[in-house]
C-alpha cells in the first residue's frame, strides 16, 4: 500500500472515531435534533432525555442554549414546571438574550405556578414589542393571570381588545370563552349582592315594624286598663264605644302582622301604622273626655 493511500485511510478512521471532534459534533446535532422531533410529536418526556444529552455534550455555550431553550419547552407541555422555569432561567443566565420568545414561554410558566404577579410583568414586556398573533396570545395569558388574581374588569379589558382587533389570533375563541363567562360573573355578582341588601333591608324593616306593633300594643293594653277602671267608677260611662274601638285596633295590629309575614311592601305597613296611631291618639282624646265629664278618676 502506499504511503498515501495509508495516510487517507488512517484520517477516515480518525473522523470515524466516537471521541473525535467530526463524530461529536454531528452527534450532538443529531441529539438536538432528536429531541426537537420528539417534542414535535408530543413525546415530551422522551425529548427531555434527548434535549438534555445534547446539552450535556454541547461544545459552546450556543449550543447548550440551543438544548435547554427546547428542553424548557418540553418539560413546559409535560407539566414540569419547576423544571422548565430552573432551564429558562439557566438559559438567560449563560445566554443573556438568546430568544425574544423566552420571556413568553417563562411568563406561562409562572401563570402555571400561581405567580401570577411577576408572569403578568414578563407577559406585558412580550407584549409591547411584538405585534399581530404574538402580541395577541400575550395578551390572553395577561387576561388569564388577571381572571385568576380575581381582577375580572382588567382582564375583560384583554380579552375585549383580543376579540375586538385580533379577530384571526387562534386566541380568539379562549378570549371570547372568558370574556363571557366574565360578563356573567359580574352579574351573578351584582345579582347577590342586590339580594344581600334586599335580604339585609327586609329584616331591618321587620324589626323596626315588631317594636312599633309592641309600642302601640302596650298602649292598647293602657287604653283597656283605664276603660276598665272608668266602667267600675261610672257605669254609664260610654265605655263600649271605645271597647269596640279598641278591638278594632287590635284587628288592625292582627292584620298587620299577617301582612308582615306575606312580605307586604313597606309602603302599606306604614299606612297602617298611621290608622293605628291616629286611632289611638282618638281613643285616648275621648278617655280623658269621657273621664272629665263622667267625674271617674283617671290615671
Amino acid at each position: 500500500m502506499s504511503k498515501k493511500a495509508s495516510c487517507a485511510l488512517l484520517c477516515m478512521f480518525m473522523i470515524l472515531l466516537p471521541g473525535s471532534p467530526v463524530f461529536s459534533q454531528a452527534s450532538r446535532g443529531s441529539l438536538l435534533d432528536r429531541g426537537i422531533a420528539l417534542y414535535g410529536e408530543s413525546r415530551w418526556r422522551e425529548a427531555v432525555i434527548e434535549l438534555r444529552r445534547a446539552g450535556a455534550e454541547a461544545l459552546d455555550e450556543k449550543g447548550r442554549a440551543d438544548a435547554l431553550y427546547w428542553t424548557g419547552l418540553a418539560e413546559l407541555s409535560a407539566g414540569e414546571y419547576e423544571a422548565a422555569l430552573a432551564d429558562m432561567e439557566e438559559l438567560e443566565r449563560i445566554f443573556p438574550g438568546y430568544s425574544g420568545e423566552t420571556s413568553y414561554h417563562k411568563g406561562r410558566v409562572l401563570y402555571y405556578l400561581g405567580r401570577y404577579d411577576e408572569a403578568v410583568i414578563l407577559l406585558r414586556e412580550y407584549a409591547d414589542r411584538e405585534e399581530g398573533v404574538k402580541k395577541a396570545a400575550a395578551l390572553d395569558w395577561m387576561g388569564e393571570c388577571l381572571f385568576s388574581l380575581g381582577r375580572l374588569d382588567q382582564a375583560r379589558d384583554l380579552f375585549t381588545k383580543i376579540t375586538g382587533q385580533y379577530p384571526q389570533s387562534a386566541k380568539y375563541e379562549a378570549s371570547a370563552y372568558r370574556l363571557a363567562l366574565i360578563n356573567q360573573k359580574k352579574r351573578e355578582s351584582e345579582l347577590l349582592e342586590l339580594l344581600k341588601w334586599s335580604h339585609e333591608e327586609s329584616l331591618n324593616t321587620a324589626e323596626d315594624f315588631r317594636r312599633r306593633e309592641r309600642s302601640y300594643d302596650q298602649a292598647l293594653i293602657a287604653y283597656q286598663k283605664r276603660l276598665a277602671e272608668m266602667m267600675k267608677e261610672d257605669p254609664a260611662s260610654p265605655g263600649g264605644d271605645y271597647r269596640s274601638e279598641l278591638a278594632a285596633a287590635q284587628a288592625r295590629i292582627a292584620e298587620l302582622e299577617a301582612m308582615l309575614g306575606m312580605g307586604t311592601g313597606e309602603t302599606d305597613r306604614q299606612r297602617r301604622l298611621r290608622e293605628l296611631r291616629n286611632q289611638a291618639g282618638r281613643m285616648e282624646d275621648g278617655i280623658l273626655r269621657s273621664g272629665r265629664s263622667g267625674g271617674g278618676g283617671g290615671l
